[in-house]
């Protein structure tokens, strides 16, 4: 959940810094105060699109930053997400999500203190923070959403299949890119084949030789600096060797010892030490002879040496970074030599693999259809359910299935068209009919903004356990309804936030009455600045902040009374 939030220089913010506890969190206030500056400021956080916009005037950048808690156990995917970018959480189980935006226009991005892009930032954010506001129900009306929301209540279900189906839709991608670069024109084809051919020729005559390239450099270096080599090591063997040299006074010191050893038998050890040192220095200065008499001074081998490597670095250029490289190249053109060669015993067999992959995978889409369809009975009975809570019992809701069916699954006809998707062969579209006797028709043509308000909060309340966001935010969702209508939606938002965290914009007392923490947001001036401010509402100030949202203008005795009822009421549904 979101622990603390804070804000600098960002539109009419100065300064704003909000601790945030479990269950639900109203933030009030009148209309301009800065309630929704709060929530777009959250939005940015989570990755949403940036703009000079929003730096307060006069200030370089504009600063938001947030606190989060994680469960492990109900986080697992952003877990896994985590890993996989390099970030640990710390021993708090806390993660940091920050964003400044410069004047400049740049956004710089950060989780955990480490550096991310927009697409990162954006991508952990949608895991901890769902953010639904007016705009955010064109969403619901969107027909290819539809299916997502499906899939999301009954992701258990399906987990198993669509795991199969994955597997199959990425080999039958893989077979139908090959058989479609298999089937190009003829011309192209034997265009293809001259190319790889004078290619691999000119691989093949090159004869190089696994890491041929770093063995020459290292040949070049020994033979550009022979001349040095000898001295040095002949300086270091003359050292060591010869009358008066190192090897001659270690004999001594050995010899010496060796006497002592014979008068105290604790010098053993160290006699022992001294003789084994004397006879790998000896040993050390043969090897060191040997290797400056090897040395040569060989001009015409470090001239041939440079004319390989010339011829190397020109392969290079053309055909990889390393002689490896190369060499997998002309493993792999071999390969492709090969095919092209056979090319239509392969079109043959690729056809089969083909076309027996597409009915392995039709097979495992149909089952998926099978259990989407099975789900789909039981979000129907969930969201009636719901809906009825919301005083829409004449609204009927249904899910109505477009799956493809396939006639012919001939290689021919699946290079030009595919019926497989990502998600299967299922096109998902909710139907609903807000009024008795009406036909079923699209969500999108039927629903007025109330209604969508309401669908959202029945959708939210089926599917917030299975999303695994740690966060939920509603922005003004309650616009357009009012009466029971609004205390049914004040029941369901706080329904929702048991267990988990809800952050709602409201203008509803209503919704008000049955927040766990009343979030004030006014302002002021200073210094003639507009700045926005936050602050928790005691029990007294809540009662009188509802009255001012039932009232309006003047506050009267019966507003405060009818307050002190709404919280009251408020407390014991809850209890």
């Amino acid at each position: 959940m979101l622990m603390e939030l804070t804000i600098r220089n960002f539109a009419i913010i100065d300064e704003v810094s909000v601790s945030f506890e479990e269950g639900l969190t109203v933030l009030t206030g009148e209309t301009g105060a800065g309630k929704s500056i709060i929530i777009d400021a959250i939005g940015l956080l989570i990755g949403g699109r940036g703009s000079v916009d929003y730096v307060r005037h006069g200030s370089k950048r504009a600063e938001i930053q947030g606190l989060f808690s994680i469960d492990p156990n109900m986080s697992k995917e952003l877990i896994r997400l985590l890993e996989d970018l390099g970030i640990s959480l710390d021993e708090e189980e806390t993660i940091v999500l920050r964003r400044d935006i410069t004047t400049q226009g740049k956004s710089i991005c950060r989780v955990n203190e480490k550096l991310t892009t927009l697409a990162v930032l954006r991508e952990v954010g949608q895991l901890l923070v769902d953010i639904h506001g007016q705009h955010e129900h064109q969403k619901l009306l969107q027909t290819d959403k539809h299916l997502l929301f499906l899939d999301r209540f009954a992701e258990s279900s399906l987990l198993k299949t669509r795991n199969e189906y994955d597997k199959l839709y990425q080999q039958f991608l893989k077979k139908r890119e090959q058989l479609m670069q298999l089937s190009e024109s003829e011309q192209q084809m034997a265009q293809r084949l001259d190319l790889i051919q004078y290619q691999f020729k000119e691989l093949e005559e090159a004869e190089l030789q696994p890491n041929e390239d770093e063995e020459l450099y290292e040949e070049r270096k020994k033979l550009a600096n022979s001349e040095g080599l000898y001295r040095t090591v002949h300086g270091t063997y003359e050292s060591l060797y010869g009358d008066g040299k190192g090897l001659e006074w270690v004999m001594a010191a050995m010899n010496q010892i060796e006497e002592a050893a014979s008068m105290d038998q604790d010098l053993h050890k160290l006699q022992e030490t001294i003789a084994n040192c004397y006879y790998l220095l000896e040993e050390s200065s043969f090897s060191l002879r040997d290797y400056y008499e090897s040395i040569e001074f060989d001009p015409e081998r470090l001239n041939t040496i440079e004319a390989r490597l010339s011829e190397i670095s020109q392969l290079k250029r053309k055909y990889g970074e390393s002689v490896n490289d190369i060499l997998e190249y002309a493993s792999s053109i071999q390969e492709e030599m090969d095919m092209l060669k056979n090319r239509e015993q392969r079109l043959v067999q690729w056809e089969q693999e083909l076309e027996a992959v597409a009915n392995d995978l039709f097979v495992e889409a149909n089952h998926l259809t099978k259990l989407r369809k099975d789900q789909a009975k039981k979000l129907i009975t969930s969201i009636q359910k719901q809906l009825n809570d919301l005083y829409m019992k004449d609204t009927v809701f249904d899910v109505e299935f477009d799956s493809k069916t396939v006639s012919d699954f001939s290689a021919n006809q699946l290079m030009k068209t595919s019926p497989f998707r990502r998600s299967g062969i299922d096109h998902v579209s909710f139907m609903v009919a807000t009024n008795k006797g009406e036909p079923l028709k699209p969500l999108a043509k039927v629903a007025s903004g109330g209604e969508i308000s309401r669908m959202i909060l029945a959708l939210k309340s089926i599917l917030a356990r299975h999303e695994g966001v740690t966060s939920l935010i509603f922005d003004e969702v309650d616009t357009g309804v009012s009466g029971r209508v609004a205390q049914a939606i004040a029941e369901k938002i706080q329904h929702i936030s048991v267990g988990s965290q809800v952050l709602c914009i409201t203008h509803l007392p209503q919704v008000a009455a049955m927040a766990d923490t009343h979030l004030f947001i006014s302002k002021d001036e200073k210094k003639g600045r507009t700045r926005t401010k936050v602050r928790p509402l005691t029990v007294d100030e809540k009662a009188e902040e509802i009255s001012r949202m039932i009232s309006g203008v003047e506050i009267t005795d019966l507003t405060r009374q009818h307050a002190t009822e709404l919280l009251e009421q408020a407390q014991q549904m809850k209890n």
